[in-house]
């Protein structure tokens, strides 16, 4: 075996573990706050939009059941509310992508999503819970990021990265696809634009599973 495939098998043998971890747990306590971090990656994703076409970021909510509102007047309502999944997915690509081209200042990395998360948190959420995750999450992070050495942190934020870009996918599917009544950034889009809910689900979901099929191979040729 070469060098090149035995670094591609570590690596499919690192990413399978990851996946399935992440996959079995879903629904654990182990991935409960990993996926709170997602949803508030989601409504960071919605106030960066709105922030970017000149609206504004009044509030930020989650709750302990895995919901979230971003309260955020203003800017383009079609960018705001097509931020949400994509945002998450694009934070997620971006973690691991960072984890993958840049392995020495994993931890450094990691530090900046800890402080990501905890500016956004004092800054724009108000409740107890969602206060209370949030500077503990960043917490934990920095405290990963400045205890831990590069290779721990380059899993973390392999783990956090592909929960993030999991959470995407499952969250349209079970959001939109499978109950398209239910109130949800498609069905706003859909009362706004005209075109139907699962329109937009399909859409997202599309972009969703390509954007980790690129991924996935990006970081397959890295190897």
């Amino acid at each position: 075996m070469t060098d090149r495939s035995m670094r591609r098998f570590r690596f499919l043998a690192a990413f399978g573990v990851l996946f399935l971890t992440v996959w079995f747990l879903w629904n654990t306590p182990f991935v409960y706050p990993v996926k709170l971090f997602v949803v508030l990656l989601h409504e960071i994703s919605h106030g960066l939009a709105t922030l970017a076409t000149g609206g504004e970021i009044v509030a930020i909510e989650i709750t302990p059941l895995e919901g979230g509102l971003c309260r955020c007047p203003g800017g383009n309502a079609f960018l705001t509310l097509s931020a949400g999944y994509l945002g998450s997915l694009l934070w997620g690509g971006l973690m691991i992508w960072g984890a993958e081209r840049f392995p020495a200042f994993s931890s450094w990395l990691a530090a900046a999503v800890a402080v990501i998360v905890g500016t956004s948190t004092v800054l724009f959420v108000q409740q107890p819970f969602a206060t209370t995750f949030g500077l503990a999450f960043a917490a934990a992070l920095l405290a990963v990021a400045w205890r831990a050495g590069a290779s721990v942190n380059r899993v973390v934020l392999t783990m956090l990265g592909l929960t993030s870009c999991l959470y995407a996918v499952l969250d349209i599917k079970s959001d939109i696809l499978d109950r398209p009544e239910l109130a949800s950034d498609a069905r706003m889009l859909a009362e706004m634009t005209g075109v139907p809910t699962l329109l937009w689900g399909g859409a997202w979901i599309s972009v969703a599973l390509l954007f980790c099929i690129f991924l996935f191979r990006w970081a397959w040729r890295r190897a």
